[in-house]
């Protein structure tokens, strides 16, 4: 494995992120909410995107450091948007899950002279009362400092049943490694989703979009990405491809997510 940890460092802050491949295209993945970092798993997510490193060089970005205490889904893409123009990227690829899809359609539609594609998993829009009660939930797990709920409730909402089952003592385990800093970092992280609402935004995005769903998503509810094609319905590139029964986290569980993903972006 190939993989570079690295800080884009700015006037205002540090993000940290990944690098690897080798190829002359631009990845960027912008990862959903999480209750700690994903870089530490850097090694398992070049394995995972590893169809994309012959042609790629692929960056994932963490959410920056020492993130204020008020940081919307806008800050995020604001940042992560700056962050990229830092390393002199452009004409980019983009992909976002979740929290990240959301911020990649701010990108998309702020920034559209940086994105070439865009595409993104299990995201929406507008924060609806479904997918913000799932939120509330996780929130008083964290305020109430119980890393443990926080965690069993992300496995079962994320996974399907038989996942969730079959791996709920991991989910136990890794809680145990929660520290107070990494709740209090993710009720900030995830309070920035409250409100979001960007689909006066959406006509703004005139790249190529393929939008990628579950009907089993219990975090923003199945109808959350057959929304988006009303929303993108002006746009003649636009795609919407629905996975059957692998929950929210399709994009870690369906077997030929990342093959779907590398045929779009090389179309």
């Amino acid at each position: 494995m190939s993989y570079i940890t690295d800080k884009v460092v700015t006037n205002e802050y540090v993000m940290p992120y990944i690098r690897f491949g080798k190829g002359k295209k631009t990845l960027v993945i912008l990862p959903g909410l999480s209750v700690q970092s994903v870089l530490p798993s850097a090694a398992a997510i070049e394995k995972q995107y590893e169809i994309f490193c012959a042609d790629y060089t692929v960056y994932l970005f963490d959410r920056r450091e020492d993130i204020p205490e008020k940081y919307s889904v806008s800050d995020m893409a604001a940042d992560t948007a700056k962050a990229i123009k830092e390393l002199g990227l452009s004409d980019i690829c983009l992909f976002g899950v979740s929290q990240g899809g959301m911020i990649a359609l701010i990108i998309a539609a702020e920034y559209p002279n940086l994105v070439k594609k865009l595409a993104f998993g299990s995201s929406t829009a507008c924060v609806t009362e479904g997918s913000s009660a799932v939120l509330k939930e996780w929130l008083s797990y964290a305020l109430e400092g119980n890393a443990e709920k926080l965690y069993l409730s992300f496995g079962e909402k994320l996974y399907t049943k038989k996942f969730f089952e079959k791996f709920s003592d991991a989910f136990i385990y890794i809680s145990k490694t929660v520290t107070e800093t990494d709740l209090k970092r993710f009720i900030t992280i995830a309070k920035g989703c409250e409100g979001f609402d960007v689909r006066d935004k959406i006509c703004r995005i005139n790249c190529p979009v393929l939008a990628i769903g579950d009907t089993g998503d219990k975090v923003l509810g199945a109808e959350s990405t057959p929304a988006m094609a009303e929303l993108f319905k002006d746009n003649p590139s636009f795609e919407m491809y629905m996975y059957s029964g692998f929950g929210h986290a399709a994009y870690d569980t369906a077997p030929d997510y990342t093959q779907r993903l590398y045929g779009f972006f090389n179309k």
